[in-house]
């Protein structure tokens, strides 16, 4: 079943104490255009996880924001210089003896020099976290896949109302196309008796004139066409495969064909069929640039 560009997403998981969170939107476009929103400190795990989406997607602006809370983590160490510290002992023992003043020395005290206590950051492991982010975000996927499929199926369903009510649209041209024939006959035989009277009338020439005038409105082959867009329409929206540009050009074929209709129509029903038939011709269309 097709599937719709537009749709939603989210994830949430962990990496040791890292608690991550994965949304996933996107809209339509006409190629695929992924932008990964994450903290600048992961930046490097940007390609890789476009990678992933570009597995899952292939048509749509897509946005994946990243959020990674390490408010938990135990992620900052911190040392003591011991070395440093008996050294800074020794140097303030000895100002005391040689100034006769107490050698009192608390750990605040210490504490108050430079290079005493250094914190650090854990070293993480990078490998592990891009893996995990990745595993939340394919899990973000299915979630939005999902409600795509399911934006998906809705359309695939009014799309295959509208091509029954075209089919009925066209069963309508081919009945009135004979009888503007017929019309344009018996209007032609009109005029010729006003004109010529008495005089005799060559119906020869009449036939001629309907056969002419009926080739010139025959939509036969522009039916037999449309016929043929809407059985490959119907296989494609039945597709598991991204078929959105398929069917934005077929709908372009099924335009073509009305126009052409629509031109070689010479009465008020046949124009008012016409326009009927484009307004459903439109909102498929309008489907069609919503699908991947």
């Amino acid at each position: 079943m097709i599937k719709s560009m537009t749709g939603y997403g989210g994830a949430k998981g962990t990496s040791g104490k890292l608690e991550i969170s994965v949304e996933v939107k996107s809209v339509n476009n006409r190629y695929l255009d992924c932008t990964i929103k994450i903290p600048r400190v992961y930046t490097a795990f940007e390609e890789p996880l476009k990678s992933i989406v570009q597995k899952n997607v292939s048509r749509g602006k897509v946005d994946v924001f990243v959020s990674i809370d390490s408010q938990s983590a135990d992620d900052i160490e911190v040392k003591v210089n011991h070395p440093l510290i008996k050294s800074y002992i020794t140097a303030l023992q000895e100002i005391a003896w040689i100034n006769e003043i107490s050698s009192e020395i608390r750990v605040t005290d210490l504490t108050r020099f430079p290079d005493i206590l250094q914190a650090t950051k854990r070293e993480v492991d990078t490998v592990q976290i891009s893996e995990d982010i990745g595993n939340i975000l394919q899990q973000a996927l299915i979630d939005f896949n999902e409600m795509r499929a399911c934006e998906g199926e809705k359309m695939g369903r009014d799309i295959e109302g509208r091509l029954g009510e075209i089919e009925k649209l066209m069963t309508l041209v081919e009945e009135i196309s004979p009888r503007s024939v017929e019309e344009y006959r018996s209007k032609l035989l009109t005029r010729m008796n006003e004109v010529l009277q008495t005089a005799g009338i060559d119906e020869v020439r009449i036939l001629t004139e309907a056969a002419i005038f009926a080739d010139r409105i025959a939509v036969n082959e522009e039916i037999v066409r449309l016929r043929s867009h809407i059985e490959q329409l119907r296989e494609l929206i039945m597709s598991t495969e991204p078929v959105g540009r398929k069917i934005d050009f077929l709908i372009q074929e099924f335009n073509r064909e009305a126009n052409t209709i629509g031109s070689k129509g010479n009465d008020a029903q046949m124009s008012k069929v016409i326009v009927d038939l484009k307004a459903e011709i439109e909102k498929i269309r309008e489907h069609a640039q919503n699908i991947e």
